[in-house]
């Protein structure tokens, strides 16, 4: 029995949106259980980096990508392969310091809040997206890299584009010293 042509992208639409809007009843409901912004987005944070611990693998089983030679390289992967294989989206990727361990992720477009419009007044510093962040922390941990992720712009709050900031922590000849030792 053939399957009908389109039926992939079709389950991978439904799949996507179904997880938008589970994500979505999510952080509603942190909302309800935590009186504090902080501590939603704390909550988010901590259950993006348990997500990312474990989606390093399969990105690595399904990416079949090769082991990054620099910063520059890594947050060229996490955009053009991670971001598209998983949510469906491609930020550009801009350098942030010339020490070249800043980096920053664009979105133009932000799968995550198809369905939202806006953010209720008194949760203006919620951290909507801040699954992102943990997710992306955790994948680079798991590789040996400690980075600091973080939102620096989000629509949501009124900015023209959604900004997240990754700042690996140490720098490349500090890595080849520790293992020289």
């Amino acid at each position: 029995m053939s399957r009908p042509p389109g039926r992939k992208q079709e389950n991978h639409k439904i799949s996507r949106e179904l997880f938008v809007l589970t994500y979505g009843a999510l952080v509603a409901q942190l909302c309800k259980d935590y009186e504090k912004d902080e501590d939603v987005n704390t909550f988010l944070d901590r259950m993006g980096y348990g997500i990312g611990v474990r989606l390093i693998d399969d990105f690595l089983a399904r990416s079949a990508v090769k082991k990054c030679r620099s910063y520059s390289e890594t947050a060229d992967m996490i955009a053009q392969v991670a971001f598209k294989m998983y949510l469906g989206v491609t930020p550009s990727v801009s350098c942030s310091n010339t020490a070249g361990n800043e980096f920053s992720l664009i979105l133009d477009k932000n799968p995550l809040v198809d369905f939202v419009e806006e953010l209720p007044a008194e949760r203006a510093s919620l951290c909507y997206c801040n699954l992102l962040c943990g997710v992306i922390r955790g994948a680079l941990e798991m590789v040996h890299l400690a980075a600091e992720v973080t939102f620096l712009q989000d629509r949501l709050k009124g900015d023209a584009v959604t900004e997240i900031g990754i700042t690996f922590l140490r720098k490349a000849e500090d890595r080849k010293h520790k293992r020289n030792k």
